[in-house]
Order: structure tokens, then C-alpha cells, then sequence
């Protein structure tokens, strides 16, 4: 399959911040000055509140994700109504916040980047397995040491786009100091009206943060606290079956070899199709590079089942010291 262009035009300007308000912030701040939000507010004001919304301009414009994510077929259908409407109305892109839900290890965190990267607004990733305190996401306020603003205001205030994807990876993992909520930002922020006047502790004036797209993933909802499983739109992923593993494995070695001059052919054979379908889709990259290497070494332009054998790769593993 010809990979076809992510078609995207620039709708209009939005002002995300009130450039107004950053001089209001300067001045009563003016007695207790913190270096690091002064640099900041100066370059909010260089910048300048706006940023660009982006539209799609077709309706096809996320359907390779059906043969690269076969497994997320139900996603993909609704998302694409979301495209239909924006094209039909030559709006802005949204969409619902969505939950991925499904055991480790097939493709969740694969598809949220596939996705921000054909809808093209741009994407912060964020683990929430590594949250600690509810500020990652919001920001501490300037009066203490080291504080800085929350992811959601440094995507937008260093980003180009009003509406980026930002993916909350393993939302069920987010843990911490109990007095820090990690998710308590969440509340207000996948709400689009609450939304609209985010405050981040930091930067301490309103940011429109409404448009953002949120993708977020989980391995079991049950530690989710439920007014945030209801403000999203919750999808079981299952394991992919055998043809859609096939699909996958096709999907990806067309990906890598046409990203690389490596004298490859540019489809794999059946043989390499089924050994590269019967690993989880989360270690197919690796596999499938290690054995691009291992032909190469042995002087071939193909791949072959052995090429896959994990005897000479590392593991996987954290090492403590």
C-alpha cells in the first residue's frame, strides 16, 4: 500500500493567553521577583498568545492506522466521525478524550504516537508512571526553589499549535505523595468549558487549554478514579489476532525500509512476516532492526526466520546501581 500525504491546513489563529495579562502578573510580582518567570513571561510576550488551530482537509487522513493498528479498528472508526465533522464544517480538530485500555505490550503507546503524528498538531508524551506530584502536569508555584510550569502550559506556550496531542501514558500508574493529586489537574482540564481558563501554578495567569487532544492509555481502569473515566471516551484494545500481528509486521517493515537506503526488498517474504507477527507488537521494532543488522553482517540483502533468534540481543532491563 502507497502511503498516502497527511493533508493539514492551518485554521485560524487562537489566542491561548492575554499578552495584557502577563504585564498585570509582571507588576505584582515586581516586589518578589523570580528570575526564571520573568525569562518566561518575557518570551510569552515575544511570542505572543496566539497559535494556530489545525484542520483536516480529508476524511481519509488517519486510515493507514487501520493496517499499521488493526487491533484498534473501533478507535479508528469514531475518531474518523470526529474528522468527517471537522472536514464538513472546515473546523479545528477534536475530538473526545480517549482512554486505551488493554493488558502491556499491544501497540497502546505505538498508536497514540501514530495518531498525533497523522493528525500533525504536534504531541507531548508524558509517562504518569514517573508522576510524583500533581504539578508535572500543572505546574508549582513560583514562591518555592526550583519551580517551573507544568507540562500542559510548556506545550503550549513552546509549541506552535493550540490543539497538540498530548498522550498520558499508563494513566492507571500514577502514584505518589497522596497530598499531591497527579491526576487532580485532569478534572478541569479534560472538561472543555473548565478548560478554557486553565491556571498553571507557575506562570499563574489563564491559559486556554480546551483544544488540546488527549490520548491517554491504561493497563486496568480500576485504579481510575471514576469522574475521570467519565469524561473520556473508554476503548478495550484487544490482543491483535493472527492476521492483524501479520498486518502489523507488513506495516512496520514498510515503514523501515523505506526510511533507509539499506538495499532491502520493499515487501518481506511470508516466513519473515509470520516469525515477525509472533512477537508483541511493542517488541517488533527492535527485533525487526536487529535482524536488518544481522543480514547485514552476514553480507544479505534479505531477512530470514534465524534472523530473529534473540540470542545475541540485550534484555530489556533496568540496572540498579
Amino acid at each position: 500500500m502507497a502511503h498516502s500525504e497527511i493533508r493539514l491546513s492551518v485554521a485560524e489563529e487562537r489566542t491561548i493567553y492575554d499578552v495584557a495579562a502577563i504585564d498585570r502578573a509582571m507588576e505584582e510580582a515586581a516586589g518578589n521577583r523570580n528570575e526564571a518567570l520573568a525569562t518566561l513571561y518575557d518570551k510569552m510576550k515575544q511570542r505572543g498568545g496566539g497559535r494556530f488551530l489545525i484542520r483536516p482537509t480529508g476524511a481519509d487522513m488517519i486510515d493507514e492506522l487501520y493496517d499499521t493498528c488493526p487491533n484498534f479498528s473501533d478507535v479508528i472508526d469514531d475518531l474518523k466521525k470526529y474528522v468527517a465533522l471537522s472536514v464538513a464544517g472546515n473546523e479545528p480538530m477534536s475530538f473526545t478524550p480517549i482512554l486505551l485500555l488493554g493488558e502491556p505490550g499491544i501497540g497502546k503507546t505505538h498508536f497514540a504516537r501514530e495518531l498525533a503524528n497523522r493528525l500533525g498538531t504536534g504531541h507531548e508524551f508524558i509517562s504518569m508512571s514517573s508522576l510524583t506530584a500533581g504539578w508535572v502536569l500543572s505546574g508549582a508555584s513560583s514562591q518555592w526553589n526550583n519551580a517551573k510550569p507544568g507540562k500542559v502550559a510548556h506545550t503550549l506556550v513552546h509549541g506552535d499549535y493550540a490543539n497538540p496531542v498530548v498522550v498520558l501514558d499508563e494513566i492507571d500508574k500514577a502514584g505518589g505523595d497522596s497530598r499531591y493529586d497527579p491526576m487532580g489537574s485532569l478534572y478541569g482540564l479534560l472538561e472543555h468549558d473548565t478548560a478554557r481558563a486553565f491556571k498553571d501554578e507557575f506562570i499563574d495567569i489563564d491559559i486556554d487549554a480546551s483544544h488540546i487532544l488527549w490520548v491517554t492509555t491504561a493497563n486496568d481502569e480500576r485504579s481510575i478514579p471514576e469522574p475521570i473515566l467519565n469524561r473520556m471516551n473508554v476503548y478495550e484494545v484487544p490482543r491483535p489476532d493472527h492476521d492483524a500481528a501479520i498486518s502489523i509486521a507488513a506495516a512496520l517493515y514498510r515503514e523501515i525500509v523505506g526510511q533507509h537506503d539499506w538495499g532491502f526488498p520493499p515487501e518481506a517474504d511470508e516466513a519473515v512476516l509470520e516469525r515477525l507477527g509472533s512477537l508483541p507488537p511493542r517488541d517488533m521494532r527492535k527485533r525487526l532492526l536487529a535482524a536488518f543488522g544481522t543480514a547485514k553482517l552476514e553480507g544479505r540483502n534479505w531477512l530470514e526466520g534465524r534472523d530473529f533468534e534473540q540470542a545475541r540481543m540485550g534484555r530489556s532491563r533496568k540496572i540498579g546501581f
